[in-house]
């Protein structure tokens, strides 16, 4: 769900969205530390649950259960007619993976997207778990990942650029032979699902829009062992590796402040 779209809403929804930066009152972005502390504690127990012989509709089925006690609605489900609560994309695939009654198996990679909805505003959030034990070679992808998403969180500032975002991410990623895919990008976000700006995880620093407090944003690295190019698959959703190789993807809804950015669903 990661380019912006423009949303269509029901009559008793919000204003369909046209585009422009927002910037979040203090109240709004109460309400969003609560939608991201519900993502924040769903991925927990998803990442508690993985194991080799789960499904990926038992992950969806999970993530509802837990979204909807806390309060919540699962942002996705519906989104443009996506059938889930969750994205679950396994090895290859990089996001935006349908759950099915696919089984999990040792040594796999599963990336879980989440979003939660509640008092209308939205949080957005993805980890990349290994099933079981997993090669050398997939750890270190998760960990560089990982660390790419800290590295653009780092570079989110007050004054900064998008680009500079992207910049951080893309440097760590290729330092250490990874690839950033280029064709999917990291986005506003609050009422809607995808605002702007469009957040890309590859630079140059210094373009793109300016950063300011108050402003929130999905940042989400997505980073392969093959080359960046992706390739979309017949359900018209399933994003994955052009060249059939191993992707990993994290994600976390940040807020602009007057220092480093605050992070709205870490636990």
């Amino acid at each position: 769900m990661k380019q912006i779209q423009k949303l269509q809403t029901a009559s008793n929804s919000p204003p369909p969205y046209n585009g422009g930066i927002t910037i979040k009152s203090p109240q709004e972005l109460e309400a969003m530390r609560r939608a991201g502390a519900i993502v924040a504690e769903t991925i927990a127990t998803l990442e508690e649950a993985v194991h080799p012989g789960i499904t990926t509709s038992q992950l969806d089925q999970i993530a509802y259960r837990v979204i909807r006690e806390r309060g919540g609605q699962p942002t996705f489900k519906g989104y443009r007619g996506f059938p889930a609560s969750i994205c679950a994309s396994v090895n290859e695939e990089i996001v935006h993976g349908i759950p099915s009654d696919r089984i999990l198996n040792e040594g796999d990679l599963i990336k879980v997207d989440v979003g939660a909805t509640i008092d209308g505003f939205i949080g957005d959030s993805a980890v990349t778990v290994g099933v079981g034990k997993i090669s050398k070679e997939a750890q270190k992808l998760i960990d560089v990942t990982r660390q790419c998403l800290e590295e653009g969180i780092k570079a989110a500032v007050d004054g900064a650029r998008t680009g500079d975002i992207g910049a951080a991410v893309e440097e760590y990623a290729t330092a250490r032979d990874f690839s950033v895919v280029r064709e999917y990008v990291g986005h506003g976000v609050g009422r809607f699902l995808h605002e702007d700006p469009q957040v890309p995880n590859y630079g140059p620093a210094g373009r793109g829009a300016q950063l300011r407090q108050g402003m929130a944003l999905a940042i989400e690295p997505m980073v392969n062992v093959g080359g960046w190019e992706t390739k979309l698959l017949d359900d018209h959703w399933t994003v994955v590796t052009a060249d059939g190789s191993l992707s990993a993807h994290f994600e976390h809804t940040i807020a602009i402040t007057d220092g480093e950015a605050e992070v709205l669903t870490r636990i």
